[in-house]
């Protein structure tokens, strides 16, 4: 039996790495532009293949709908600033005599009473004046009605009434708000922003805080920017509000020839697709197809008829939005064109990319044959 000739075992080693390169694939970082296309519902695919232009940027431009519903929008401001049942009050008085004051000691003008609870039937109680009730007056009038229980044991007190933090005419801020905490409902805070001004605002980018406003079974939600633009969404607040300030939870996920592929977070109210690109990085210059960036998305129904211009498609509908930067207007596509929560951005590569990868393939198992030729020719 002869041997197999040199070239002859070169010949045949290049033919199986060949295959065995063939059968394997070349490495990537995803599908390529026909590969997508492919998977379309014109090609018996799963999922609606569909250019981005200008009309398509209208129908898809949709953002999270936030708002305060009719009951918190028409309840008014608090006319007065009532002390309720539960509220903690602090007291100042001041009486003229030093040498044998009411209620400090020899020499001591001023009295501080801190933390007076309005018990449940709304009362109070001073020293020395007894048992008052405080619960539906302002405290100019507690402070008038203590004023005039102490008038008779000690000449021309002065009183001073606080309304301190409690259970009673007060509000709950929490969350990325800078001073969290229980506050009171007073005069200059009987507003949202007003409250959240008082508790020294938000601890995160306003762009991306929304604010949660709960009272009773009722919640409503508003961005932060939109509160500060628009004082008609400054809403009156009510006792026990609670007030919960939320970083934006959206995200998209970047994948494909990008300068970086990750999920991220969106850092506006709106996100253009130009915008995303610009977040991770932009497109791969050495790799990148402008003509391929895609977005997948599963989209409503009711959006995905008016894209396709169908009136029978019934639940979400797999989407892919196709973006050729090349085009004359294919920048100003991709920037009226918005992301939105939980999207897929992918860029594939271009056509040459996977050649120059089979060519450096091929010289790579030439290398090998040659230097395995050698070693037989040994």
């Amino acid at each position: 039996m002869k041997l197999i000739g040199t070239r002859g075992a070169q010949a045949l080693i290049l033919v199986v790495l060949v295959g065995a390169v063939g059968a394997c694939g070349l490495p990537r970082s995803g599908p390529h532009k026909n590969e997508i296309y492919s998977g379309s519902v014109m090609k018996e695919g799963d999922a609606f293949v569909v250019e981005v232009n200008s009309r398509v940027t209208q129908a898809t431009a949709v953002t999270p709908a936030l708002g305060f519903s009719s009951a918190f929008m028409n309840a008014g401001v608090i006319g007065s600033d009532l002390i309720a049942a539960g509220d903690t009050l602090g007291l100042t008085v001041y009486e003229n005599v030093k040498d044998d004051p009411l209620l400090g000691n020899t020499g001591q003008r001023v009295s501080a009473l801190t933390e007076i609870q309005v018990d449940g039937q709304g009362n109070i109680f001073v020293p020395y004046a007894g048992t008052i009730k405080a619960a539906g007056l302002t405290p100019d009038q507690l402070r008038d009605a203590i004023t005039a229980k102490l008038d008779t044991q000690t000449p021309d007190p002065q009183v001073q009434v606080q309304r301190l933090a409690g259970n009673g005419s007060t509000v709950t801020l929490s969350g990325f708000v800078t001073g969290q905490g229980v506050y009171p409902i007073e005069r200059p805070t009987r507003t949202l922003a007003a409250m959240l001004s008082k508790a020294g605002g938000v601890s995160i980018e306003p762009a991306v805080a929304i604010v949660r406003v709960t009272r009773g079974n009722q919640t409503g939600r508003v961005w932060l920017q939109d509160l500060y633009s628009n004082p008609s969404l400054d809403i009156a607040l009510r006792p026990g509000d609670k007030i919960d300030v939320d970083r934006d939870s959206r995200a998209f996920t970047a994948l494909g020839a990008t300068g970086a592929q990750n999920r991220l977070k969106f850092e506006t109210q709106t996100l253009s697709a130009v915008e995303a690109l610009a977040m991770v990085g932009g497109l791969q210059t050495n790799s990148a197809d402008p003509t391929g960036v895609f977005v997948f998305r599963n989209e409503p129904a009711a959006i995905a008829n008016v894209v396709l211009g169908r009136n029978d498609l019934v639940g979400d509908q797999r989407m892919i939005y196709v973006l050729d930067l090349t085009k004359p207007n294919g920048v100003f596509d991709a920037r009226d064109f918005l992301v939105r929560d939980g999207d897929t951005l992918f860029v594939t590569e271009a056509p040459y990319v996977q050649l120059t990868k089979a060519l450096a393939a091929v010289n790579g198992t030439a290398n090998a044959v040659n230097n395995t030729g050698a070693l037989l020719g040994n």
